[in-house]
Parts: structure tokens; C-alpha cells; sequence
């Protein structure tokens, strides 16, 4: 059967094609990002006209405290798609003493010429809030979609066909060349992931410590293994809803195993006790009440969301117990409505709010999809036999790629993924259940990418970085010496999921 393309067999891609290296100016960002620089850069809207129309990116620096024995840049992204990355973190104390450190707003996004599909305000897809459950939910969310899809396409522009992740990573190359470097360092996480292993492939030789972090596997978020694979759903494919069960299933033992778990019961099989939770709120959703005396309606799907979005922390877990008990007891026949329950309201990109329709330019830009919108509800059942309520979530979250304008990028970069850089390429993933980009896909990256290092944390969640001394100390090390662990090395989280939080 036809695998992925090899770096012998498959064409040149098209790179930067000529393009201008951007001037950057940098300012003091100002008040909203004290000790931030920001610089805006002009890049090509398209590379095969490359010095036709431009787009603006915006970028952001946070400049190395020690700026005579200053080692370099570390660029960064956050995740998404869809999220802002201008205002990068200090990624580790030392990292930040000797790094600058930049992050920038992926075109189309955020500062960077933020792509809007709608003209009114609170128009939006919704994905990231619900998901259809009945054949009648199903046709209202492929009309509602179809309908916002075509907003997009009356609405949004010639950029709407140009934020593929092989475009951002072009513009990735021209914005190392303008802060001087000759080769990249770079820690991306989630999304941010597949940025990194697309540019390694585009840009070999220039792969200086390049990290990657909650690994998406390349070849699923695109095209698939298989050629049938291309005629599923992008969010099937991915296979996040088993992650999210693994996640799931780990913060239940961990729960059944420590006092300091609201949703114990001792002798109870809790994944039983979750299942019958959701079994209530889907024949009755219950009614809480906010502090502020309003009420609102918590049903099967606000559940299963909060909870995945509880799961991309193990230090939400005890929150997690907490909302997961308050609704097991108002779901009880004969309750009254109670105080609203807390969760972590944590996003899957680690790097706060996603913006959907930019979400979703990216994604349907990169990514083979059914084009009949009615194929997703077979793929949400099939996927909720593995995670139940997180298969229907992932699966529909590509709903709007079915009939995507002009989707999906020709210019987009579907391999070879093994193409040899210039160094190895770190690649850090969490075994215990990552409810985004499961475990496997890490794995499955590090063997695909000609020279890959796998670097495990045992532990559960969306992300390694700030999780784990031993995590922070490899990063540390890649960067400024270059070295990597040895192969095999497993580190230990620095806290188990109920301790406090420092």
C-alpha cells in the first residue's frame, strides 16, 4: 500500500521563492506587554508571487536579561491554530537569561491582519462549544456551517486561501533571517508542533534546537497514511479522542487512589459513575446557578467539553473532581439547581483564546476532508466507541472543511517528513494521556523525522514544559549546549495531580 512520500521520490517544495527579507523596527510594545519589543514584519500573501501583494505580521520580543553573553533567538508558537503567539514566555528562567525570545501572530491571526469571516458581533462556528448529538442537531450544524462558510467566502479575503502551516513557515524563514540567525531555534507546542516539523522538511539545513511539544503526527493532521485516509475527516483521523480517554481513564485512577478527590467513591467503578453522569445529563441537562443569581442549562456536551478542557492539566485535576461531583449530584432525580460548578477553563493550545474561523482556515488549508458534510456523523459515532462525547467533539471540530473555499492550500506541505536536517529535532510528548495530540503521535513524529529525539514525561496533559524539572532541564541543555537526553529518558512530573500548585 502507498505510504508517505520519501525525500528521494518527492519534488522540490516551493520555499521562500526570492522574497524580500523583512525590515524589522522594534519599539517598546507599551503598557499591555511591559518588557516586550514589537516589530511588524511585511511577507509575501502568496510565495509563488513573491513580490506581489504582502501581509503584515506582527512580532514580539522578550529580549534576554543578559544581552553581552546573549546565545541567540528561540522563536516560538503557542498552539492553536488560531492563537496568538506575539507575546512568547520566558520558556524557562535560564532560557530567558541568555535568549531572546519571539513569538509572532501567524498570519491571518490575532495583530497579524486578523482574518474575520463575520460582520456581526458574536457570529462565530461554535465548534469549540458544543457538538451535534441527534440526526436533528446534526442537520442544523451542517446547515448553520455551510451557511458561515460561505460568510467566509464573501467576507474574508485573499488570505483565506493562504494560511496553510507550510506559509507560515515560510514566513518562520524570512523572520529568522531578520533577526540575523543563521539557523533556527525553536520550542512550539500542539499546533505549534506541526509548524516546527514543517519547517524542518522545508528548511533543512537551517534546523538548528528545534523542539516540539504535544506532537501532532504530520501525516494524519494532512493527508493520512492510507489514500483512503484522505476521505476522512481531519478531526478523525488525528485520533485526539483517545488521547482524551487515556487522559480521562488516568485522572479517574488517580482519583480512586486519593482522599483529596471530590469524585471518589470508594467500591464504585468511576469511569461507571462518569458514564452514568452523562447517561442523565443527555436524557436531562441540569440547571446551575452563576454567583451573580443568573442560571444556565449544563448539558451532555457542556460536560464533555469542560472536562476535556479540565484534561490538558493534570494541576486542574482536583477543579476537575469538584465540577465532575457537583453535577453528579444535581443530575440526581429530584435535585434543585445548585451553585455553578468550577472548572479549568484551560484551552487546548496552551496559549488562551482560539479564534475559530482562523482555526479553521488553517486547518482546511492543510488537511484532505470528505466533501459531503453528511459523512461526519458516521466518523463521530465510530470515534465515540473509543472516547465517548470526545469523538463527536474532535470529529466535528472540522466540519467546515467540507466545503471550504478553495481549501484545501495547493501550496501546502504534505511531505516527505524525513527529510535530513541539520540537527536533530527534540520531540517531547506525555504518555499518560494527552487529550489533543495523543502520545503515539509523538512517537510516530520522532521516527518520521530523519534525525527525531523522543523525550517522555509520565504524566497525563497537554503539554511537558513547566511540568517537570527534568523537562525544563533537557530544554535548557538542547538550547544552549546542544545536547539532548539520552535515548529512552523518561522524566517524572514535579507534582502528582491533586498536590497543590506553587
Amino acid at each position: 500500500m502507498a505510504g508517505p512520500p520519501t525525500a528521494d521520490s518527492a519534488p522540490a517544495p516551493l520555499r521562500t521563492n526570492g522574497a524580500a527579507v523583512p525590515a524589522l523596527e522594534w519599539t517598546p510594545c507599551g503598557d499591555s506587554a511591559p518588557g516586550y519589543e514589537c516589530a511588524t514584519a511585511e511577507v509575501p500573501l502568496s510565495y509563488r508571487d513573491p513580490a506581489g501583494q504582502q501581509t503584515p505580521i506582527a512580532v514580539g520580543k522578550l529580549p534576554a536579561v543578559d544581552q553581552e553573553h546573549k546565545l541567540g533567538t528561540i522563536f516560538y508558537n503557542p498552539g492553536g491554530p488560531g492563537t496568538s503567539g506575539r507575546f512568547a514566555p520566558e520558556l524557562t528562567p535560564e532560557l530567558h537569561q541568555r535568549f531572546d525570545i519571539v513569538g509572532f501572530d501567524p498570519r491571518g491571526i490575532g495583530e497579524s491582519a486578523g482574518l474575520s469571516c463575520f460582520t456581526e458581533p458574536g457570529d462565530g462556528f461554535g465548534q469549540m462549544d458544543s457538538f451535534p448529538v441527534t440526526p436533528e442537531q446534526e442537520r442544523v450544524a451542517i446547515e448553520d456551517t455551510t451557511r458561515k462558510v460561505e460568510q467566509c467566502a464573501q467576507n474574508a479575503g485573499p488570505l483565506l486561501r493562504h494560511t496553510s502551516t507550510a506559509n507560515v513557515a515560510r514566513d518562520l524563514d524570512l523572520l529568522r533571517e531578520a533577526v540575523g540567525e543563521d539557523r533556527l531555534d525553536y520550542y512550539g507546542i500542539s499546533y505549534g508542533s506541526h509548524l516546527g516539523t514543517v519547517y524542518a522538511n522545508l528548511f533543512p539545513e537551517r534546523v538548528g534546537a528545534v523542539t516540539i511539544d504535544a506532537v501532532a503526527d504530520p501525516i494524519e493532521w494532512t493527508t493520512g497514511y492510507r489514500p483512503e485516509e484522505a476521505a476522512e475527516p481531519q478531526g478523525f483521523r488525528m485520533g485526539s479522542f483517545g488521547g482524551a480517554q487515556q487522559a480521562l481513564q488516568t485522572f479517574l485512577d488517580a482519583c480512586a487512589g486519593d482522599e483529596r478527590c471530590a469524585f471518589r467513591e470508594p467500591g464504585t467503578d468511576l469511569l461507571g459513575k462518569y458514564n452514568a453522569l452523562l447517561d442523565r445529563l443527555l436524557a436531562q441537562p441540569v440547571t446551575i446557578t452563576r454567583p451573580d443569581g443568573t442560571s444556565m442549562e449544563v448539558t451532555y456536551q457542556t460536560a464533555v467539553i469542560r472536562t476535556w478542557r479540565a484534561l490538558n492539566s493534570a494541576s486542574a485535576s482536583a477543579t476537575l473532581a469538584d465540577f465532575l461531583q457537583q453535577l453528579h449530584e444535581l443530575s440526581q432525580p429530584g435535585a434543585a439547581a445548585g451553585p455553578a460548578p468550577k472548572v479549568a477553563a484551560q484551552s487546548a493550545s496552551q496559549g488562551g483564546t482560539v479564534g475559530e474561523e482562523q482555526m479553521l482556515s488553517v486547518m482546511c488549508n492543510d488537511s484532505s476532508n470528505p466533501t459531503d458534510p453528511r459523512a461526519w456523523s458516521d466518523y463521530a459515532r465510530r470515534a465515540d466507541e473509543v472516547g465517548r462525547g470526545f469523538g463527536s467533539f474532535w470529529t466535528y471540530i472540522s466540519l467546515a472543511c467540507a466545503n471550504w473555499p478553495g481549501g484545501p492550500d495547493p501550496d501546502r506541505y504534505t511531505g516527505p517528513w524525513d527529510r535530513e536536517t541539520a540537527s536533530p529535532v527534540l520531540v517531547i510528548g506525555n504518555r499518560q494521556g494527552d487529550p489533543a495530540t495523543p502520545y503515539d503521535d509523538a512517537r510516530k513524529t520522532s521516527e518520521l523525522l530523519s534525525d527525531g529525539r523522543l523525550l517522555t514525561l509520565d504524566a497525563p496533559g497537554h503539554g511537558a514544559r513547566g511540568e517537570s524539572a527534568c523537562i525544563d532541564g533537557a530544554l535548557n541543555a538542547y538550547f544552549s549546549e546542544g545536547a539532548l537526553p539520552a535515548e529512552g529518558t523518561v522524566c517524572q512530573p514535579d507534582r502528582g495531580p491533586f498536590d497543590p500548585v506553587p
